[in-house]
């Protein structure tokens, strides 16, 4: 006997009847950076079509996301008020917290998460409080990272997301946050967060790429699966309801992995390198628009049940399209 998939294929509403895995707008996680200053809506030129937008040139950019059919948000924060301690990034006055209350002023159909990390507030870039040799101090870390989420929290973001990737900072962050109320407002944990090249227009985008040295004491080895396996159970029994593999593309086992083994829902983050790679080759013909669409399913197939991507508003022609 002949066996023939192909009769599964004849047909467009066949092919869609049959399709095992499908991406759908209220899974994506749109990222969006913040800036100080006024009247600012300006492409970033190692990402593009995504922008820098000052607090005042949020409404136009939130109506924009709604419209998409977009419902999670992740914000960012760039500022120049940077210090050793990252104090700006726990002050209520604060770019992200401004922007929290600015985008709560406007609509309560967005989820609002936000990126807790001090790279963007410190000086020297790194990701905690530096000791006397220049290596980041864990615990004393743990201290910064709780009051900026708090802080975040109190400006009204649903869902704080750690990225750090200090040793025990979901812990000391669902402790802080509970004692002051906020059992509501959830933690996504970047747990499995590889120390990665494919970061550079983030960090170009964000200013917050390290004065000196790398990341590499704190952000993970990208050679080690079962590190990252231990990473996220560690993050889970901490309370974290959330558990998040970046990058993406280039860790499809790691999403397959966390999804085979946890219970939590599983993120994954489609980072700004492999982002910025496929919209350039795009741009020079090497690529039909659609590799977007493979791309980000790709993702969706490995596991992944919310994904955080900068393609999210590129995927509403092809969601429900296809």
């Amino acid at each position: 006997m002949i066996r023939r998939p192909r009769r599964l294929r004849v047909s467009k509403i066949t092919r869609d009847l049959v399709r095992e895995t499908r991406l759908d707008m209220k899974v994506l996680v749109y990222p969006i950076f913040v800036v100080e200053g006024e009247n600012i809506k300006s492409e970033i030129k190692s990402m593009p079509g995504v922008y820098h937008f000052s607090i005042d040139k949020l409404d136009d950019e939130i109506e924009d996301i709604i419209n998409h059919g977009i419902q999670n948000i992740m914000i960012f924060g760039v500022t120049h008020d940077k210090d050793a301690c990252a104090s700006s990034g726990f002050a209520e006055d604060g770019i992200v917290q401004r922007a929290v209350r600015k985008v709560k002023s406007l609509t309560n159909d967005l989820n609002v998460i936000t990126d807790v990390c001090m790279c963007e507030y410190t000086d020297h870039g790194h990701c905690g409080i530096l000791d006397d040799t220049g290596y980041v101090d864990n615990d004393r870390t743990l201290a910064v990272l709780a009051k900026i989420a708090l802080s975040h929290a109190q400006a009204g973001a649903d869902m704080v997301a750690p990225s750090d990737m200090m040793d025990g900072r979901v812990g000391a962050i669902r402790k802080v946050l509970d004692e002051h109320g906020f059992v509501k407002v959830g933690i996504m944990a970047y747990s499995a967060k590889f120390a990665s090249n494919f970061y550079g227009p983030f960090r170009d985008a964000a200013d917050s790429a390290p004065a000196f040295g790398d990341r590499k004491t704190y952000q993970m080895d990208p050679s080690n699966f079962r590190e990252a396996m231990l990473e996220c159970a560690y993050d889970i029994e901490e309370g974290a309801d959330m558990i998040m593999v970046k990058p993406a593309l280039s860790y499809l086992d790691v999403i397959r992995g966390a999804r085979d083994r946890f219970d939590v829902p599983i993120v994954a983050y489609n980072v700004s390198g492999e982002y910025s790679m496929i919209k350039l080759a795009i741009s020079q013909g090497l690529l039909n628009e659609e590799a977007m669409y493979e791309a980000v399913m790709s993702i969706k197939r490995a596991g992944a049940d919310i994904i955080i991507t900068y393609f999210a508003k590129d995927l509403v022609r092809y969601i429900g399209s296809y």
